[in-house]
């Protein structure tokens, strides 16, 4: 009975050793990518200086700042694009036959893909972290005046940006885990990421649209996402935090059960 315990304490241990050093690893690469840092910040600030900047002159949408009102949602995109395009590394594993040697360890499938999962999470919290800290230099400058930024908002955001980095992560990582090439795996995800993000709201209000495309929104799960941001930073919601969550937990579990019988059935 000992000597059972005992081999079930060493295999747990061996589970979490390998997720932690697959997550070191995604984590040096991070590091080491300093452009890929850059842009992860510049773009999403562009969007909203740049874009919002020009439709601020002219609209505000209830008594709110159009900058203002889009900052969470430029935020979504940001976790969005770095975490669904994080899959690719997947390919390119494949590609130098890195994950073979990662799969010859004592470790299960299952292990590996929550410490890609880990490494992606890390990677886009990072970045979060960076654009709530610029989000409230340029609230102070007065740019986009009404953030709520306070410590306790600040955490909920970051709470509620890690949920939406695991959902995300784990879909890049499924489809990585069916790609054979880095341009089948650009093609596929640009074909899925520009429709999320546009219906979920980022970029204008869901109150006023026509049924057909209401009905798009309420199936988009970054909807949920982009609305209790905006609870969270603005004080203002149109579904209330418990529906917001209740989505995003449920649809973060899905694909990360999906995406484990993916990794388990995944061809290197």
């Amino acid at each position: 009975m000992g000597t059972k315990s005992n081999e079930l304490q060493v295999k747990q241990m061996n589970e979490i050793n390998g997720i932690i050093a697959i997550w070191y690893r995604e984590f040096k690469v991070f590091q080491r990518e300093k452009s890929r840092i850059v842009a992860s910040v510049v773009n999403p600030i562009l969007w909203l200086l740049i874009f919002g900047g020009g439709l601020g002159a002219s609209i505000s949408i209830s008594g709110i700042n159009y900058q203002t009102f889009i900052f969470p949602g430029i935020l979504i995109q940001a976790v969005l694009f770095s975490s669904v395009f994080f899959g690719v590394y997947i390919v390119w594993d494949r590609k130098i036959d890195f994950l073979k040697e990662v799969l010859v360890a004592p470790i299960s499938r299952t292990s590996i893909f929550i410490g890609k999962i880990v490494g992606g999470a890390t990677d886009s919290i990072i970045q979060s972290i960076i654009l709530l800290i610029l989000g409230a230099i340029l609230e102070k400058a007065g740019l986009i005046p009404g953030l709520k930024l306070t410590f306790v908002s600040t955490v909920g955001a970051l709470i509620i940006l890690f949920i939406t980095t695991t959902s995300m992560v784990s879909i890049g990582l499924i489809i990585g885990s069916r790609m054979e090439s880095p341009e089948g795996f650009q093609l596929i995800t640009s074909f899925l990421l520009f429709p999320i993000f546009f219906l979920s709201g980022a970029l204008f209000p869901l109150n006023r649209l026509p049924a057909w495309l209401g009905t798009l929104t309420l199936i988009d799960p970054l909807t949920y996402s982009v609305d209790a941001l905006r609870h969270t930073i603005l004080g203002a919601s149109q579904y209330g935090l418990a529906l917001d969550f209740g989505v995003m937990i449920g649809f973060t579990v899905l694909v990360i059960a999906f995406g484990t019988y993916a990794f388990e059935k995944m061809k290197v």
